[in-house]
């Protein structure tokens, strides 16, 4: 990038707006997880939509592939530069106003850069609730969320990021602006362009702001940790919970034995809730909007439960240090996987009927070709979402690291697709699974696809080699 090009970007989004120190710009040519490392040329950090669309607009006028970027806690690769120094990486940091909180309508209108956890304390303030919550709601931003369609821990009960969102402010690739900032609930006037960008992880355009639904606080919850042998015992208890509990259920998380394991080794002051050794473990949450006695209800369908050896011990959590110390828990594999070595990590999505049958196979097939590595198997049961993941030693070079990966995608991903499963549920497909979606996806949804990137950017700026 030439000097000259330098200063009009200066001039347009302001000292703050513009980095081109090495060292201040480190930390965002690295994602999270360390696996990227790429090169920029800049990092622009407009203030607002209009400098976002000004800086677009100067890329898009000297052909300057962009990367839009938001907590940079992706796990996917989707917010890395690549190494040519070519491409600049644009920030949503600074967008940070809360534009319009609406709890009559319950809605809340923010702009990209906001933090997840903001949003949910901004919503609290008037007695109001946002579902989403990740393990990085303390540094993930709305934008990522947004372009990543991201799921987290209550999906199950209200849904992902898509689910969440009514209406979309967003730059396009040649820098106009499309102001879809609808708090509607009903808008029968064309194609849905909102889902089209929600999800489209910064290949489509840069979001700015989105209008959130909001819902009524909820007024009591109840939280168990329960032990089971088996992974079809496991679901008959989500079936006859999703019956006897309604849309009190909001979370159903499982963990197998070695996941527990792994969090004991690697987590400072985990206790494991149960004195007994089950194979598979799971949390379970139920919320209400009414005072009620909901750990009674949760006991009366644990207790159906173990009548019927759906799980084999269960313990209810008596006060809020206790639940939250089950949810840390669940919220510590990710950084338990970083401390003990690389994990080769699979974000896929099932039907809940099929996944005892792909564990089993999967299970199966792993341990006759590689019976050394640890399977690291958790996730969001009550919706369909699996991290089933390997986990390699933290000696373990590149190269061998990169040929393992290769052959443990080929293997869980052929099984996932024999299932009807997807190969990315709530993490995006980013560098990670690009190649991998190439591979599953059928040539006229590729090719759809593809039609839709070139209509709206035709000069191939906006976050390339991600996704498509």
């Amino acid at each position: 990038m030439t000097p000259e090009l330098l200063e009009q970007f200066r001039a347009l989004l302001g000292p703050a707006g513009v980095l081109t120190d090495s060292d201040a710009m480190a930390r965002y040519c690295t994602d999270w997880l360390g696996k990227w490392q790429g090169r920029t040329a800049a990092v622009l950090r407009p203030g607002n939509t209009e400098e976002v669309s000004a800086a677009i607009k100067l890329c898009h006028r000297h052909h300057i592939p962009v990367v839009p970027q938001g907590g940079n806690t992706g796990m996917s690769g989707g917010a890395t530069p690549d190494t040519s120094g070519a491409q600049v990486i644009l920030s949503l940091e600074r967008l940070k106003r809360i534009r319009q909180v609406d709890p009559i309508n319950d809605t809340l209108t923010v702009e990209a850069g906001v933090l997840l956890a903001e949003v949910q304390q901004v919503a609290r303030e008037v007695d109001r609730f946002f579902p989403l919550s990740l393990g990085a709601e303390g540094s993930c931003t709305l934008g990522g969320n947004l372009a990543t369609n991201a799921g987290g821990t209550a999906v199950l009960r209200y849904g992902n990021m898509r689910a969440l969102t009514l209406g979309l402010e967003v730059v396009l690739p040649d820098g106009r602006i499309w102001n879809g900032l609808r708090g509607l609930r009903k808008d029968n006037t064309g194609f849905d362009l909102r889902d089209l960008f929600i999800g489209s992880e910064g290949t489509l355009g840069v979001i700015t702001a989105a209008v959130l639904k909001l819902y009524p606080s909820p007024q009591g919850r109840a939280v168990a940790w329960v032990g089971s042998a088996t992974l079809p015992k496991l679901i008959s208890l989500l079936t006859h919970l999703r019956a006897s509990c309604g849309e009190r259920l909001v979370a159903f998380e499982m963990l197998s034995a070695s996941c527990l394991d792994l969090i004991a080794a690697h987590v400072d002051s985990a206790r494991v809730p149960l004195q007994s050794r089950p194979a598979l473990h799971a949390l379970i949450e139920l919320s209400d909007t009414r005072p009620g006695d909901l750990a009674g209800l949760l006991e009366d369908s644990l207790n159906h439960g173990l009548k019927h050896d759906w799980i084999q011990d269960a313990v209810i959590a008596t006060n809020e240090r206790q639940a939250a110390e089950f949810w840390r828990l669940r919220e510590g594999i990710s950084q338990a996987q970083v401390r003990a070595g690389m994990a080769i990590k699979h974000d896929i999505a099932l039907p809940i009927s099929q996944i005892p049958h792909f564990v089993d196979e999967s299970d199966k097939a792993l341990r006759e070709v590689f019976p050394e590595l640890p399977l690291i198997n958790f996730g969001h049961l009550g919706d369909g979402n699996l991290h089933y993941n390997v986990l390699l030693p933290r000696d373990t070079s590149p190269e061998r690291y990169h040929m393992l990966t290769e052959a443990l995608n080929r293997l869980v991903h052929d099984r996932v697709m024999s299932h009807e499963g997807s190969i990315s549920a709530e993490h995006g497909v980013g560098q990670l699974r690009r190649d991998e979606l190439k591979h599953y996806k059928s040539p006229i949804e590729l090719e759809l696809m593809l039609r839709i990137k070139q209509a709206i950017d035709p000069n191939q700026l906006m976050n390339p080699g991600k996704l498509l």
